[in-house]
C-alpha cells in the first residue's frame, strides 16, 4: 500500500454546529454542507494542505455507510496533530480554537522532549494536539 491518505473523517453528533467550530471558529476553508438530497450523504470537507482534506459527517451516517455499530465515542481513540512554526503560534491557535468553543484539556506548555503543545477537545469529543516541533521544518 502506498501511502495516499487524502482524507480524515471525523463522526461528529451535530453537523451544523461543527461545522461552525470548523470553518467559523477555526477558519478552516470549505464550501458547506454537501450531498444533503442522499439518505446517508450529508457532509462537510475543509481543506487543509497539500490536497488533504477534513470531513465532518453524522456517526450515524458514517456507521450506516461502513456497516459498523454506532457506539459512544471516545476521544482517546486518536489525536489529530496541527504543527506550527513557533510557540506563539502554538499559544495563538490555542486560544482561537477556545473562543471557537473547544475545551483546553492540556494548556500549552513546554515538553519533555524539547518541544512545546496543547491539547484541546472538539464539540464532539474529538482530540487535537497544537504543537511547535523545533527539530521540523514546515512548508508554508
Amino acid at each position: 500500500m502506498k501511502p495516499r491518505i487524502s482524507v480524515l473523517t471525523l463522526g461528529v453528533d451535530d453537523l451544523e454546529r461543527s461545522l461552525k467550530f470548523y470553518r467559523d471558529g477555526l477558519g478552516l476553508p470549505t464550501e458547506g454542507i454537501v450531498g444533503t438530497e442522499f439518505e446517508h450523504g450529508a457532509v462537510a470537507f475543509f481543506d487543509l494542505q497539500s490536497g488533504v482534506k477534513l470531513a465532518i459527517w453524522s456517526r450515524k451516517d458514517l456507521a450506516a455507510e461502513a456497516n459498523v455499530p454506532h457506539h459512544a465515542p471516545s476521544s482517546t481513540e486518536m489525536t489529530i496533530g496541527h504543527n506550527v512554526g513557533s510557540k506563539k503560534e502554538v499559544d495563538e491557535v490555542m486560544e482561537q480554537a477556545v473562543k471557537a468553543g473547544a475545551t483546553v484539556t492540556v494548556a500549552a506548555q513546554d515538553t519533555f522532549w524539547g518541544g512545546y503543545s496543547g491539547h484541546f477537545l472538539d464539540p464532539d469529543g474529538h482530540l487535537w494536539e497544537v504543537c511547535w516541533n523545533p527539530a521540523w521544518e514546515l512548508d508554508d
